[in-house]
C-alpha cells in the first residue's frame, strides 16, 4: 500500500500521455478511411506510409528538419560554451546576485524578448535568417544551462582545485581539467534539456522566421487550417518532430537520470 498511491498518481498522468502519443503514431500509418471512421480506430489493419511520402513530396520537410537541427545544436553548443564557465564563476565566487538574475531571466516569458529582437533583426537585415533565430534560442538555453550547472559546481569540493592551484594551474586550467570532468552527468542533463527546449520552441521562428528559416514546430502548425485538418500528414509530421527527442532521451536515459538525480541530491 505504501507504493500503491504513488503508482496510481503516476499512472493517472502518464497513461493519457502515452495513449495520445500512441494514437498519433498509429494515425500516421492509417488510411484516410480508417482515420475518418466512427468510432475511431486505434490501429491500422493495412498500415501505409502514404502520409509520410506525401509529406516529403508536398513540402521541403527535410529542409525544415535541417533548420531545426542547426538552430537546436548551435543554441545548445553556444549556450554550453558560455554557460559552463559562467556557472563555475557564480558557484566558486558566490555571485548570488548574478544567480538571481539568471533565475529571473529563466522565468521571464519568452515573448518579452521578441520586440527588441524584432527591431534588431530588421535593422541588421537578418529577417528570415537562422542567425537571429539561433540568437533568440540562446536566450532560453543559456539561463537553463547556467541554472542547472550552478548546483553541480557548488557541490564540488574545492580540495582538488586548490591542489591544482598549488601545482601551478590557473583558474581556467582548474575549471577545464578538474571541475568539468567531475560534472559530466550534469553537463549531459543540461545538453539534453537545453536541446529539447530549443527544438520544441515555436514562438521565435513563427514571429521572426520565414520560408528559408522555418522550423518544424512552425511547419506542423502551418498544416492546420480553419476549414479542415488533414490528420494523416499532420500525425506523420508530429511523429517525425517527436522522434529525435524521444530517441535522444532513450539513448542518454542513464546519463540524464544520473545528472538530474545528482542535482536533486546536491540541492
Amino acid at each position: 500500500m505504501t507504493h500503491l498511491l504513488p503508482l496510481l498518481i503516476s499512472a493517472f498522468f502518464i497513461v493519457p500521455i502515452v495513449f495520445v502519443f500512441y494514437w498519433m503514431v498509429s494515425m500516421s500509418f492509417q488510411t484516410q478511411v480508417e482515420i475518418s471512421a466512427s468510432p475511431p480506430t486505434f490501429w491500422s489493419a493495412n498500415p501505409t506510409t502514404e502520409w509520410y511520402s506525401q509529406l516529403m513530396r508536398r513540402m521541403p520537410f527535410l529542409q525544415y528538419t535541417w533548420n531545426s537541427m542547426v538552430v537546436g545544436v548551435s543554441a545548445t553548443a553556444i549556450g554550453l560554451a558560455i554557460g559552463l564557465p559562467a556557472a563555475y564563476a557564480i558557484a566558486r565566487w558566490k555571485l548570488t546576485s548574478l544567480s538571481t538574475l539568471f533565475l529571473i531571466t529563466r522565468i521571464t516569458p519568452a515573448i518579452s524578448f521578441l520586440i527588441p529582437w524584432y527591431i534588431i533583426a530588421k535593422r541588421l537585415g537578418l529577417g528570415d535568417s537562422l542567425v537571429i533565430i539561433t540568437l533568440l534560442h540562446i536566450t532560453i538555453t543559456l539561463p537553463l544551462i547556467i541554472w542547472i550547472m550552478i548546483g553541480f559546481f557548488e557541490a564540488l569540493p574545492t580540495d582538488l582545485e586548490q591542489a591544482a592551484t598549488v601545482d601551478g594551474c590557473n583558474a581556467w586550467q582548474s575549471f577545464a581539467l578538474i571541475a568539468v570532468p567531475l560534472v559530466k552527468p550534469g553537463i549531459v542533463a543540461a545538453i539534453i534539456l537545453a536541446f529539447i527546449q530549443s527544438w520544441n520552441n515555436f514562438l521565435f521562428a513563427a514571429v521572426l522566421g520565414g520560408p528559408g528559416s522555418q522550423t518544424l514546430p512552425v511547419t506542423v502548425y502551418g498544416m492546420l487550417s480553419f476549414e479542415q485538418a488533414n490528420w494523416g500528414p499532420l500525425a506523420a509530421a508530429a511523429t517525425l518532430v517527436c522522434l529525435p527527442v524521444i530517441v535522444g532521451t532513450i539513448f542518454f536515459q542513464r546519463q540524464l537520470v544520473e545528472g538530474l538525480t545528482a542535482g536533486a541530491m546536491k540541492g
